[in-house]
């Protein structure tokens, strides 16, 4: 019986040796810890991250960004987290997890972030557009004046009607300066053109939106430029429903409407991108200057390009579009004049 016993043991034993053996070699096979010494980084987006506008430039630009530093940089993406009821326990989530790198891709995210950041010094807060600080925050921007006044002319010259129009979100501090260059910009081309601006309110207006261009339209305005996000789609629909013109913004939308978007503004957030992780690297992120926490993409630093021409309605000239080709490369070199913008500073 205690050979029997004996030998009952010893099997039990060899069972456990061997399986946990295995177990061993699956835990080192699953459970990597991948993120060791990587920044942790987090990007929390206010719509969807394929939304062919302001969310999907950016999700590409990080994501690509992080795939090409894939040994550095570890990445999680949080999307439709637009109210302040959503985005401040997102905030707080990461920051208390400990994540190195936090961007808020919105205006609607400066309040929690100034609000958020001095509570967790040793995370980095990036904004997307806005204007307030803190020592641990930066903004990262778009010079869309010149944008704007790129997409002015090129819908100056556009129009047959010798009306345009110009469809904005909320009136945040750079659609603000978008809408004034567009007005500028046509105004160079055209200065007795007429110009209708709405704006709708809200970023996600996509209903609001169409009906506003829609509206537009039907008062004999044949090119409407818009300022991305949810409302850009509602200008687009309503391009496509009356057969009429009109400008993206952000990202190349002419798959939306192939024969109504004759082009429009396609950002580039790479080279801020670049720039911000360089300052973390090199440990200058905080302790600056608040006019030093801007990083901004501009048609000069290649942040800010114009989408190729689809023209299938004929609006442009060969003439035409060395004006608007002339135009862009004087931006870059600074001999195009800029219209002087007062914007909110507090």
């Amino acid at each position: 019986m205690n050979r029997i016993l004996k030998k009952s043991a010893l099997l039990l034993v060899l069972v456990l040796l061997v399986t946990s053996l295995f177990a061993c070699g699956d835990a080192k096979e699953k459970d990597p810890d991948d993120s060791e010494g990587k920044l942790k980084v987090a990007l929390v987006l206010p719509g969807k991250k394929d939304d062919v506008s302001f969310n999907q430039a950016m999700f590409v630009a990080l994501d690509n960004y992080a795939s090409a530093n894939s040994d550095k940089v570890d990445l999680h993406v949080v999307e439709n987290a637009y109210e302040v009821s959503e985005i401040e326990p997102a905030l707080i989530d990461f920051a208390s997890e400990g994540y190195d790198v936090i961007f808020g891709h919105g205006f609607q995210f400066m309040e929690p972030i100034v609000k958020i950041a001095p509570e967790y010094e040793d995370s980095m807060f990036l904004l997307g557009t806005g204007y307030k600080t803190v020592d641990n925050s930066a903004v990262y921007d778009v010079h869309l004046e010149s944008g704007g006044y790129l997409m002015g002319v090129i819908a100056a010259l556009a129009t047959e009607t010798d009306k345009v129009g110009v469809i904005g979100g909320a009136d945040a501090s750079e659609i603000f300066r978008g809408h004034e260059g567009f007005k500028s910009g046509a105004k160079s081309i055209n200065p007795d053109i007429q110009i209708q601006e709405v704006y709708t309110g809200d970023w996600t207006d996509t209903a609001g939106a169409k009906e506003a261009a829609i509206g537009m339209y039907d008062s004999g305005v044949d090119v409407i430029w818009h300022s991305g996000d949810g409302i850009g789609l509602g200008v687009v629909q309503a391009a496509k429903e009356k057969d009429k013109i009109c400008l993206g913004n952000v990202a190349d939308q002419n798959s939306l409407a192939p024969d109504n978007v004759l082009s429009g503004l396609v950002y580039n957030w790479v080279t801020v991108i670049e720039d911000i992780f360089k300052d973390v690297e090199n440990d200058s992120f905080t302790g600056r200057d608040a006019e030093e926490r801007f990083y901004w993409i501009t048609i000069e630093n290649g942040g800010m390009v114009y989408a190729p021409f689809v023209d299938p309605k004929g609006v442009l000239s060969d003439e035409d579009k060395e004006t608007i080709e002339e135009v862009y490369q004087g931006i870059k070199a600074g001999t195009v004049e800029m219209p002087e913008i007062d914007e909110p500073t507090e």
